[in-house]
């Protein structure tokens, strides 16, 4: 039930801003590629040191005669996760800690874009875990899997920042932090024992090439 309930606010975003006049002749189609570097918040592991992958194809469609008002829908693989490496278990084969939890998100999200050099964009993430692998002190944890203990949805809040490079291609800067945990974790030692929420933490660093986007006017330079 909280599934189809998260569905539906992912549906309702796009279906808001579409209700007004959407200029479709000017949907443009994109292909982003990059990577995540991350981290769990709540795992007591600190650190964006987890990198994975980000990408997919994605649609822009603008709501305003100007295009400077765009909505941005994309279909996303997403490698997120956790890593330490600890100088004390490097005989090991594997890191102290490592994480994988990958994947398929689905981000919209409104954009504004300023003299066609730098667009921000504020939204939401819809993501469905369909890869976990856990290690610990050096060992695989069989006991995570896509059963338990982490949650298969996770819906995220997402703020980007995107520059012209060149023509059609844009370095493209993203924030996305987790909304709902993803799990919660039990935590004990010889002194004490304790509990703590975990939230995916990520920064995205990727490249987008948009390619049905008009290209800016060039400026005419005026004769002396």
């Amino acid at each position: 039930m909280k599934r189809n309930r998260i569905l539906l606010l992912i549906l309702l975003v796009p279906a808001f801003f579409f209700s007004g006049r959407v200029h479709a002749q000017h949907i443009y189609g994109a292909l982003s590629a990059g990577i995540n570097v991350s981290q769990v918040d709540g795992d007591e592991v600190a650190g964006y040191k987890h990198v994975g992958f980000n990408g997919g194809p994605s649609v822009i469609i603008p709501f305003t005669k100007n295009r400077k008002w765009t909505v941005t829908m994309e279909l996303l693989f997403s490698q997120k996760g956790s890593y330490e490496k600890r100088a004390d278990v490097d005989t090991v084969p594997h890191p102290y800690y490592k994480l994988n939890l990958d994947y398929v998100e689905v981000p919209v999200l409104v954009h504004f874009t300023d003299k066609n050099i730098v667009a921000g964009g504020l939204g939401f993430s819809y993501g469905q875990l369909v890869g976990v692998k856990e290690w610990q002190h050096g060992s695989r944890v069989d006991s995570t899997t896509l059963q338990g203990p982490y949650a298969l949805p996770d819906l995220s809040v997402v703020a980007d920042v995107r520059l012209r490079l060149w023509q059609r291609l844009w370095l493209d800067v993203r924030f996305t932090y987790s909304i709902l945990k993803i799990r919660t974790r039990y935590f004990d030692n010889v002194y004490q024992s304790w509990t703590r929420d975990q939230y995916n933490n990520v920064l995205s660093f990727r490249l987008t090439y948009i390619f049905n986007e008009p290209l800016p006017a060039k400026k005419e330079k005026t004769k002396k």
